[in-house]
Protein backbone atom coordinates (compact mmCIF):
# COMPACT_ATOMS: atom_id res chain seq x y z
CA UNK A 1 0.00 0.00 0.00
CA UNK A 2 2.80 2.37 0.94
CA UNK A 3 4.65 1.63 -2.32
CA UNK A 4 1.53 2.38 -4.39
CA UNK A 5 1.10 5.72 -2.67
CA UNK A 6 4.77 6.52 -3.24
CA UNK A 7 4.55 5.64 -6.95
CA UNK A 8 1.36 7.66 -7.38
CA UNK A 9 2.96 10.66 -5.64
CA UNK A 10 6.08 10.37 -7.84
CA UNK A 11 3.89 10.17 -10.94
CA UNK A 12 1.89 13.29 -10.10
CA UNK A 13 5.06 15.19 -9.25
CA UNK A 14 6.36 14.23 -12.71
CA UNK A 15 3.08 15.37 -14.30
CA UNK A 16 3.26 18.67 -12.40
CA UNK A 17 6.85 19.25 -13.58
CA UNK A 18 5.84 18.42 -17.15
CA UNK A 19 2.91 20.86 -17.00
CA UNK A 20 5.29 23.56 -15.71
CA UNK A 21 7.59 22.76 -18.65
CA UNK A 22 4.68 23.11 -21.09
CA UNK A 23 3.57 26.43 -19.58
CA UNK A 24 7.09 27.90 -19.55
CA UNK A 25 7.62 26.92 -23.19
CA UNK A 26 5.40 29.92 -24.08
CA UNK A 27 3.55 28.24 -26.94
CA UNK A 28 0.22 29.41 -28.27
CA UNK A 29 -2.29 29.33 -25.37
CA UNK A 30 -4.57 26.89 -27.25
CA UNK A 31 -1.77 24.36 -27.64
CA UNK A 32 -0.63 24.84 -24.04
CA UNK A 33 -4.15 24.24 -22.71
CA UNK A 34 -4.56 21.18 -24.94
CA UNK A 35 -1.40 19.60 -23.56
CA UNK A 36 -2.34 20.41 -19.96
CA UNK A 37 -5.72 18.73 -20.48
CA UNK A 38 -4.09 15.63 -21.98
CA UNK A 39 -1.48 15.40 -19.21
CA UNK A 40 -4.02 15.83 -16.43
CA UNK A 41 -6.97 13.80 -17.70
CA UNK A 42 -5.20 10.96 -19.54
CA UNK A 43 -3.01 9.27 -16.90
CA UNK A 44 0.29 7.69 -18.02
CA UNK A 45 -0.70 7.63 -21.69
CA UNK A 46 -0.82 11.45 -21.81
CA UNK A 47 2.68 11.71 -20.32
CA UNK A 48 4.11 9.15 -22.75
CA UNK A 49 2.31 10.91 -25.62
CA UNK A 50 3.92 14.22 -24.64
CA UNK A 51 7.40 12.69 -24.52
CA UNK A 52 6.89 11.27 -28.01
CA UNK A 53 5.26 14.16 -29.83
CA UNK A 54 4.99 17.16 -27.52
CA UNK A 55 8.51 18.40 -26.91
CA UNK A 56 9.23 21.67 -28.67
CA UNK A 57 12.36 21.67 -30.85
CA UNK A 58 11.91 25.06 -32.50
CA UNK A 59 15.01 26.44 -30.76
CA UNK A 60 17.24 23.67 -32.09
CA UNK A 61 19.45 24.15 -35.11
CA UNK A 62 19.66 21.10 -37.35
CA UNK A 63 22.09 22.58 -39.85
CA UNK A 64 24.90 25.09 -39.34
CA UNK A 65 24.74 28.51 -40.96
CA UNK A 66 28.04 27.85 -42.74
CA UNK A 67 26.69 24.67 -44.32
CA UNK A 68 23.44 26.44 -45.24
CA UNK A 69 25.42 29.21 -46.93
CA UNK A 70 27.42 26.65 -48.91
CA UNK A 71 24.27 24.83 -50.02
CA UNK A 72 22.62 28.12 -51.00
CA UNK A 73 25.58 29.58 -52.89
CA UNK A 74 24.84 28.12 -56.31
CA UNK A 75 21.17 29.09 -56.25
CA UNK A 76 22.16 32.63 -55.22
CA UNK A 77 24.58 32.86 -58.15
CA UNK A 78 21.79 31.72 -60.44
CA UNK A 79 19.52 34.38 -58.97
CA UNK A 80 22.09 37.07 -59.77
CA UNK A 81 22.32 35.79 -63.36
CA UNK A 82 18.62 36.44 -64.00
CA UNK A 83 17.79 39.26 -66.38
CA UNK A 84 14.80 41.61 -66.35
CA UNK A 85 13.42 40.26 -63.09
CA UNK A 86 10.38 42.33 -62.10
CA UNK A 87 8.16 41.84 -59.07
CA UNK A 88 4.55 43.04 -59.02
CA UNK A 89 4.40 45.88 -56.48
CA UNK A 90 1.36 44.25 -54.87
CA UNK A 91 3.49 41.32 -53.80
CA UNK A 92 6.82 42.96 -53.03
CA UNK A 93 6.21 42.68 -49.23
CA UNK A 94 5.42 38.97 -49.56
CA UNK A 95 8.46 38.35 -51.75
CA UNK A 96 10.66 40.25 -49.29
CA UNK A 97 9.18 38.28 -46.38
CA UNK A 98 10.23 34.97 -47.92
CA UNK A 99 13.68 36.25 -48.91
CA UNK A 100 14.36 37.64 -45.43
CA UNK A 101 12.96 34.72 -43.47
CA UNK A 102 13.82 31.76 -45.66
CA UNK A 103 16.32 32.96 -48.29
CA UNK A 104 13.63 31.90 -50.77
CA UNK A 105 14.81 33.79 -53.84
CA UNK A 106 12.37 34.55 -56.68
CA UNK A 107 13.01 32.71 -59.96
CA UNK A 108 11.25 32.50 -63.28
CA UNK A 109 9.11 29.53 -64.26
CA UNK A 110 9.38 28.97 -68.01
CA UNK A 111 7.08 25.95 -68.15
CA UNK A 112 4.29 24.85 -65.82
CA UNK A 113 2.10 21.74 -66.09
CA UNK A 114 -0.72 21.27 -63.58
CA UNK A 115 -1.69 17.66 -62.86
CA UNK A 116 -4.80 16.86 -60.83
CA UNK A 117 -4.69 13.05 -60.63
CA UNK A 118 -2.29 10.14 -60.71
CA UNK A 119 -3.13 9.31 -64.33
CA UNK A 120 -1.55 12.61 -65.39
CA UNK A 121 1.28 12.72 -62.84
CA UNK A 122 2.86 9.27 -62.70
CA UNK A 123 3.35 8.57 -66.45
CA UNK A 124 4.98 12.00 -66.81
CA UNK A 125 7.19 11.41 -63.78
CA UNK A 126 8.29 7.95 -64.92
CA UNK A 127 9.09 9.33 -68.38
CA UNK A 128 11.22 12.13 -66.89
CA UNK A 129 13.00 9.70 -64.56
CA UNK A 130 13.74 7.31 -67.43
CA UNK A 131 15.13 10.23 -69.50
CA UNK A 132 17.50 11.52 -66.78
CA UNK A 133 21.15 11.72 -67.79
CA UNK A 134 22.93 13.08 -64.69
CA UNK A 135 20.90 12.95 -61.46
CA UNK A 136 17.50 12.21 -59.93
CA UNK A 137 16.59 13.68 -56.54
CA UNK A 138 13.40 12.62 -54.72
CA UNK A 139 12.21 14.01 -51.37
CA UNK A 140 8.96 12.22 -50.49
CA UNK A 141 6.81 11.74 -47.40
CA UNK A 142 5.41 8.35 -48.51
CA UNK A 143 6.70 5.84 -51.05
CA UNK A 144 4.43 2.82 -51.00
CA UNK A 145 5.61 -0.73 -51.67
CA UNK A 146 2.81 -1.26 -54.20
CA UNK A 147 2.77 -1.79 -57.96
CA UNK A 148 3.51 1.87 -58.62
CA UNK A 149 6.26 2.10 -55.99
CA UNK A 150 7.91 -1.03 -57.38
CA UNK A 151 7.72 0.34 -60.93
CA UNK A 152 9.45 3.53 -59.80
CA UNK A 153 12.05 1.46 -57.92
CA UNK A 154 12.79 -0.56 -61.07
CA UNK A 155 13.27 2.64 -63.08
CA UNK A 156 15.51 4.21 -60.42
CA UNK A 157 17.68 1.09 -60.16
CA UNK A 158 18.00 0.91 -63.95
CA UNK A 159 19.10 4.55 -64.06
CA UNK A 160 21.57 4.07 -61.19
CA UNK A 161 23.18 1.16 -63.04
CA UNK A 162 23.53 3.41 -66.09
CA UNK A 163 25.58 5.85 -64.01
CA UNK A 164 22.88 8.37 -63.12
CA UNK A 165 23.19 9.70 -59.56
CA UNK A 166 19.98 8.78 -57.73
CA UNK A 167 19.24 10.12 -54.25
CA UNK A 168 16.04 9.53 -52.29
CA UNK A 169 14.94 11.02 -48.97
CA UNK A 170 11.89 9.37 -47.43
CA UNK A 171 10.12 10.08 -44.17
CA UNK A 172 10.65 7.34 -41.63
CA UNK A 173 7.19 7.61 -40.06
CA UNK A 174 5.41 8.15 -43.38
CA UNK A 175 6.99 4.91 -44.64
CA UNK A 176 6.56 2.82 -41.48
CA UNK A 177 4.36 0.33 -43.35
CA UNK A 178 6.87 -0.11 -46.17
CA UNK A 179 8.89 -3.32 -45.98
CA UNK A 180 12.59 -3.04 -45.21
CA UNK A 181 13.27 -5.23 -48.21
CA UNK A 182 11.90 -2.54 -50.54
CA UNK A 183 14.54 -0.02 -49.42
CA UNK A 184 17.29 -2.66 -49.27
CA UNK A 185 16.61 -3.50 -52.91
CA UNK A 186 16.99 0.16 -53.86
CA UNK A 187 20.31 0.40 -52.01
CA UNK A 188 21.59 -2.81 -53.57
CA UNK A 189 20.65 -1.37 -56.97
CA UNK A 190 22.89 1.67 -56.47
CA UNK A 191 20.33 4.20 -55.20
CA UNK A 192 21.55 6.48 -52.39
CA UNK A 193 18.78 6.35 -49.81
CA UNK A 194 18.25 8.01 -46.44
CA UNK A 195 15.33 8.16 -43.97
CA UNK A 196 14.36 11.53 -42.48
CA UNK A 197 14.51 11.66 -38.66
CA UNK A 198 14.32 7.91 -38.09
CA UNK A 199 12.37 7.07 -34.96
CA UNK A 200 14.33 4.51 -32.97
CA UNK A 201 14.17 3.96 -29.23
CA UNK A 202 15.48 6.00 -27.52
CA UNK A 203 17.18 8.07 -30.27
CA UNK A 204 14.89 10.74 -31.81
CA UNK A 205 11.96 9.31 -29.86
CA UNK A 206 10.83 12.81 -28.94
CA UNK A 207 10.91 13.91 -32.60
CA UNK A 208 8.37 11.40 -33.89
CA UNK A 209 5.93 14.28 -34.27
CA UNK A 210 8.23 16.27 -36.59
CA UNK A 211 7.92 14.76 -40.04
CA UNK A 212 9.19 15.64 -43.50
CA UNK A 213 5.89 16.07 -45.34
CA UNK A 214 7.50 17.55 -48.48
CA UNK A 215 6.96 16.22 -51.99
CA UNK A 216 9.89 17.45 -54.11
CA UNK A 217 11.49 15.92 -57.20
CA UNK A 218 14.38 17.32 -59.27
CA UNK A 219 15.67 15.72 -62.46
CA UNK A 220 18.96 16.86 -64.03
CA UNK A 221 18.49 20.28 -62.45
CA UNK A 222 16.16 21.24 -65.28
CA UNK A 223 12.81 19.63 -64.38
CA UNK A 224 11.13 19.80 -60.99
CA UNK A 225 7.95 18.63 -59.29
CA UNK A 226 6.19 20.02 -56.22
CA UNK A 227 2.71 19.47 -54.83
CA UNK A 228 0.67 17.16 -52.65
CA UNK A 229 1.02 13.70 -54.22
CA UNK A 230 3.03 10.90 -52.65
CA UNK A 231 4.23 7.85 -54.57
CA UNK A 232 1.24 5.58 -54.02
CA UNK A 233 -1.23 3.67 -56.16
CA UNK A 234 -4.20 5.20 -54.34
CA UNK A 235 -3.76 8.35 -56.44
CA UNK A 236 -4.67 6.20 -59.45
CA UNK A 237 -7.22 3.66 -58.21
CA UNK A 238 -8.43 5.46 -55.07
CA UNK A 239 -8.76 4.13 -51.53
CA UNK A 240 -11.55 3.32 -49.09
CA UNK A 241 -14.01 3.23 -51.95
CA UNK A 242 -13.36 6.77 -53.20
CA UNK A 243 -10.96 8.29 -55.76
CA UNK A 244 -8.21 10.65 -54.60
CA UNK A 245 -8.05 14.18 -55.98
CA UNK A 246 -4.74 16.03 -55.58
CA UNK A 247 -2.59 18.66 -57.29
CA UNK A 248 1.01 18.33 -58.51
CA UNK A 249 3.04 20.83 -60.54
CA UNK A 250 5.81 20.13 -63.06
CA UNK A 251 8.22 23.06 -63.47
CA UNK A 252 11.00 24.11 -65.78
CA UNK A 253 13.13 27.23 -65.57
CA UNK A 254 15.09 28.92 -62.81
CA UNK A 255 12.58 27.87 -60.13
CA UNK A 256 14.04 24.36 -60.38
CA UNK A 257 17.24 25.78 -58.82
CA UNK A 258 15.21 26.66 -55.71
CA UNK A 259 13.78 23.13 -55.62
CA UNK A 260 17.32 21.79 -55.91
CA UNK A 261 18.47 23.91 -52.98
CA UNK A 262 15.58 22.63 -50.85
CA UNK A 263 16.44 19.02 -51.66
CA UNK A 264 20.18 19.41 -51.09
CA UNK A 265 19.58 20.99 -47.68
CA UNK A 266 17.45 17.99 -46.71
CA UNK A 267 20.06 15.63 -48.14
CA UNK A 268 22.79 17.27 -46.10
CA UNK A 269 20.66 16.92 -42.98
CA UNK A 270 20.09 13.16 -43.48
CA UNK A 271 23.46 12.24 -45.04
CA UNK A 272 25.85 15.01 -43.91
CA UNK A 273 27.15 15.31 -47.46
CA UNK A 274 27.60 18.79 -48.96
CA UNK A 275 26.60 18.74 -52.64
CA UNK A 276 27.24 22.12 -54.24
CA UNK A 277 28.60 21.39 -57.74
CA UNK A 278 27.67 23.56 -60.69
CA UNK A 279 26.39 20.48 -62.53
CA UNK A 280 23.40 20.46 -60.20
CA UNK A 281 22.51 23.99 -61.38
CA UNK A 282 22.96 23.69 -65.16
CA UNK A 283 23.19 26.86 -67.23
CA UNK A 284 20.13 28.09 -69.10
CA UNK A 285 17.48 27.84 -66.43
CA UNK A 286 17.85 31.38 -65.11
CA UNK A 287 20.37 33.20 -67.28
CA UNK A 288 18.26 33.87 -70.37
CA UNK A 289 16.18 37.00 -70.91
CA UNK A 290 12.55 37.04 -69.83
CA UNK A 291 10.01 35.82 -72.36
CA UNK A 292 6.26 36.06 -72.75
CA UNK A 293 4.51 33.44 -70.62
CA UNK A 294 7.20 33.32 -67.93
CA UNK A 295 5.98 33.46 -64.32
CA UNK A 296 7.77 34.58 -61.18
CA UNK A 297 7.84 32.08 -58.30
CA UNK A 298 9.41 31.32 -54.94
CA UNK A 299 9.93 27.89 -53.40
CA UNK A 300 9.25 28.30 -49.69
CA UNK A 301 10.08 25.69 -47.06
CA UNK A 302 9.09 25.68 -43.41
CA UNK A 303 10.10 23.52 -40.46
CA UNK A 304 9.48 23.20 -36.71
CA UNK A 305 13.05 24.31 -35.99
CA UNK A 306 12.87 27.54 -37.99
CA UNK A 307 12.59 30.82 -36.09
CA UNK A 308 9.22 31.54 -37.67
CA UNK A 309 6.61 29.36 -39.47
CA UNK A 310 7.36 30.83 -42.90
CA UNK A 311 4.57 29.26 -44.97
CA UNK A 312 1.97 30.16 -42.36
CA UNK A 313 3.30 33.72 -42.36
CA UNK A 314 2.98 33.76 -46.15
CA UNK A 315 -0.63 32.59 -45.95
CA UNK A 316 -1.53 35.29 -43.42
CA UNK A 317 0.25 38.00 -45.43
CA UNK A 318 -1.45 36.94 -48.69
CA UNK A 319 -4.91 36.67 -47.08
CA UNK A 320 -4.70 40.10 -45.45
CA UNK A 321 -3.43 41.64 -48.72
CA UNK A 322 -6.29 40.20 -50.81
CA UNK A 323 -8.81 42.69 -52.17
CA UNK A 324 -11.25 40.60 -54.22
CA UNK A 325 -11.05 36.83 -53.69
CA UNK A 326 -9.39 34.02 -51.72
CA UNK A 327 -9.91 30.41 -52.84
CA UNK A 328 -8.46 27.60 -50.69
CA UNK A 329 -8.45 23.82 -51.05
CA UNK A 330 -7.25 21.71 -48.15
CA UNK A 331 -7.93 18.15 -46.96
CA UNK A 332 -7.84 19.21 -43.29
CA UNK A 333 -9.06 22.54 -41.92
CA UNK A 334 -7.71 23.13 -38.42
CA UNK A 335 -6.34 26.68 -38.70
CA UNK A 336 -4.48 28.33 -35.87
CA UNK A 337 -5.72 31.65 -34.54
CA UNK A 338 -3.66 33.79 -36.93
CA UNK A 339 -4.94 32.11 -40.10
CA UNK A 340 -8.53 31.82 -38.87
CA UNK A 341 -8.61 35.48 -37.84
CA UNK A 342 -7.17 36.57 -41.20
CA UNK A 343 -9.80 34.54 -43.12
CA UNK A 344 -12.67 35.80 -40.96
CA UNK A 345 -11.46 39.38 -41.33
CA UNK A 346 -11.35 38.99 -45.11
CA UNK A 347 -14.83 37.43 -45.21
CA UNK A 348 -16.39 40.10 -43.00
CA UNK A 349 -14.75 42.74 -45.23
CA UNK A 350 -16.76 41.47 -48.20
CA UNK A 351 -13.95 39.60 -49.93
CA UNK A 352 -15.04 36.44 -51.77
CA UNK A 353 -13.58 33.83 -49.39
CA UNK A 354 -14.16 30.22 -50.43
CA UNK A 355 -12.84 27.11 -48.68
CA UNK A 356 -13.14 23.63 -50.16
CA UNK A 357 -12.64 20.51 -48.02
CA UNK A 358 -13.56 16.83 -48.46
CA UNK A 359 -17.03 15.67 -47.46
CA UNK A 360 -15.46 12.51 -46.03
CA UNK A 361 -11.97 12.75 -44.57
CA UNK A 362 -9.48 9.91 -44.13
CA UNK A 363 -8.96 11.02 -40.51
CA UNK A 364 -12.09 10.81 -38.37
CA UNK A 365 -10.98 12.93 -35.41
CA UNK A 366 -9.61 15.61 -37.71
CA UNK A 367 -12.93 15.64 -39.56
CA UNK A 368 -14.89 16.17 -36.33
CA UNK A 369 -12.51 18.88 -35.10
CA UNK A 370 -12.66 20.78 -38.40
CA UNK A 371 -16.46 21.15 -38.40
CA UNK A 372 -16.58 23.89 -35.76
CA UNK A 373 -13.86 25.86 -37.59
CA UNK A 374 -15.76 25.60 -40.89
CA UNK A 375 -18.99 26.62 -39.16
CA UNK A 376 -17.26 29.63 -37.61
CA UNK A 377 -15.86 30.75 -40.96
CA UNK A 378 -19.25 30.19 -42.63
CA UNK A 379 -20.87 32.46 -40.03
CA UNK A 380 -18.34 35.16 -40.94
CA UNK A 381 -19.60 35.13 -44.53
CA UNK A 382 -17.21 32.71 -46.26
CA UNK A 383 -18.52 30.17 -48.76
CA UNK A 384 -17.71 26.65 -47.55
CA UNK A 385 -18.10 23.63 -49.82
CA UNK A 386 -17.45 19.93 -49.21
CA UNK A 387 -16.05 17.87 -52.10
CA UNK A 388 -18.19 14.77 -52.70
CA UNK A 389 -16.51 13.19 -55.76
CA UNK A 390 -13.83 11.48 -53.69
CA UNK A 391 -11.21 12.40 -51.12
CA UNK A 392 -9.83 15.89 -51.75
CA UNK A 393 -6.12 15.84 -50.82
CA UNK A 394 -5.23 18.98 -52.81
CA UNK A 395 -3.51 21.91 -51.07
CA UNK A 396 -3.77 25.18 -53.01
CA UNK A 397 -4.65 28.84 -52.58
CA UNK A 398 -5.47 31.50 -55.19
CA UNK A 399 -5.73 35.19 -54.25
CA UNK A 400 -7.14 38.01 -56.41
CA UNK A 401 -6.60 36.03 -59.61
CA UNK A 402 -2.88 36.83 -59.44
CA UNK A 403 -1.19 34.83 -56.65
CA UNK A 404 -1.14 31.04 -56.42
CA UNK A 405 0.30 28.75 -53.76
CA UNK A 406 0.50 24.97 -54.07
CA UNK A 407 2.48 22.33 -52.25
CA UNK A 408 2.39 19.95 -49.30
CA UNK A 409 1.00 22.33 -46.66
CA UNK A 410 -2.43 21.67 -45.19
CA UNK A 411 -4.37 24.41 -43.39
CA UNK A 412 -3.80 22.88 -39.97
CA UNK A 413 -1.59 23.14 -36.90
CA UNK A 414 0.54 20.17 -37.91
CA UNK A 415 1.58 21.56 -41.29
CA UNK A 416 2.07 25.11 -40.05
CA UNK A 417 4.04 24.24 -36.92
CA UNK A 418 5.20 20.61 -36.73
CA UNK A 419 6.03 19.36 -40.22
CA UNK A 420 8.80 20.09 -42.69
CA UNK A 421 6.79 21.45 -45.64
CA UNK A 422 7.36 22.99 -49.07
CA UNK A 423 5.12 25.23 -51.18
CA UNK A 424 5.55 27.22 -54.34
CA UNK A 425 4.18 30.78 -54.47
CA UNK A 426 3.59 31.90 -58.07
CA UNK A 427 3.00 35.55 -58.99
CA UNK A 428 1.29 35.25 -62.34
CA UNK A 429 -2.26 35.95 -63.56
CA UNK A 430 -2.31 33.18 -66.17
CA UNK A 431 -1.31 30.54 -63.61
CA UNK A 432 -3.90 31.92 -61.19
CA UNK A 433 -6.55 31.72 -63.92
CA UNK A 434 -5.75 28.06 -64.57
CA UNK A 435 -5.81 27.26 -60.86
CA UNK A 436 -9.08 29.12 -60.41
CA UNK A 437 -10.65 27.02 -63.16
CA UNK A 438 -9.52 23.87 -61.32
CA UNK A 439 -10.94 25.19 -58.05
CA UNK A 440 -14.29 26.08 -59.62
CA UNK A 441 -14.47 22.66 -61.27
CA UNK A 442 -13.87 21.01 -57.88
CA UNK A 443 -16.43 23.33 -56.30
CA UNK A 444 -19.03 22.25 -58.87
CA UNK A 445 -18.56 18.67 -57.62
CA UNK A 446 -19.17 19.69 -54.02
CA UNK A 447 -22.02 20.25 -51.57
CA UNK A 448 -22.47 23.70 -50.02
CA UNK A 449 -21.91 23.62 -46.26
CA UNK A 450 -25.20 25.48 -45.87
CA UNK A 451 -27.06 22.50 -47.40
CA UNK A 452 -25.97 20.17 -44.59
CA UNK A 453 -28.10 20.89 -41.51
CA UNK A 454 -26.24 18.33 -39.37
CA UNK A 455 -23.00 20.25 -40.00
CA UNK A 456 -24.55 23.72 -39.80
CA UNK A 457 -26.78 23.12 -36.76
CA UNK A 458 -25.59 19.93 -35.03
CA UNK A 459 -27.58 18.49 -32.15
CA UNK A 460 -26.38 19.09 -28.61
CA UNK A 461 -24.34 15.91 -28.08
CA UNK A 462 -22.69 16.13 -31.50
CA UNK A 463 -21.98 19.82 -30.97
CA UNK A 464 -20.44 19.03 -27.58
CA UNK A 465 -18.29 16.25 -29.04
CA UNK A 466 -17.05 18.48 -31.88
CA UNK A 467 -16.15 21.18 -29.35
CA UNK A 468 -14.28 18.69 -27.16
CA UNK A 469 -12.29 17.34 -30.11
CA UNK A 470 -11.56 20.92 -31.20
CA UNK A 471 -9.70 21.45 -27.91
CA UNK A 472 -7.24 18.80 -29.11
CA UNK A 473 -6.90 20.20 -32.65
CA UNK A 474 -3.40 21.62 -31.98
CA UNK A 475 -2.29 18.03 -31.31
CA UNK A 476 -4.02 16.25 -34.22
Amino acid sequence: MGLNILLAAAYWVLVALTIIHVVMDNRQPAKTIAWVLVLFFVPVVGLVFYLFVGLNHRRERLISQRSLDQLSKRSMFSFVEQQELHVDKRYEPLVDLFVNQNLSLPFRVTGLDIMTDGYAFFPRLLSDVASASHHIHIDMYIIEDDALGRLLADTLIDQARRGVEVRVVYDDVGCWKVSRRYFERLREGGVELAPFLPVRFPTFISKANYRNHRKLIVIDGTVGYIGGMNIALRYVRGADGQPWRDTMLRLTGGAVYALQRAFLIDWYFVDRTLITGRQFYPAGGAGRAAAAGDALAQIVTSSPVATYPEIMQGYVRAILAARRSIYIETPYFLPNEAVLFALKTAAVSGIDVRVLCPLRSDARYTDWASRSYLRELHEAGAKISLYKAGFLHSKLMVCDGALTSCGSTNVDFRSFENNFEANIFIYDEETARRMTEIFLCDESRSIPFSDLPDRLHPRFLRHLWESVVRLLSPLL
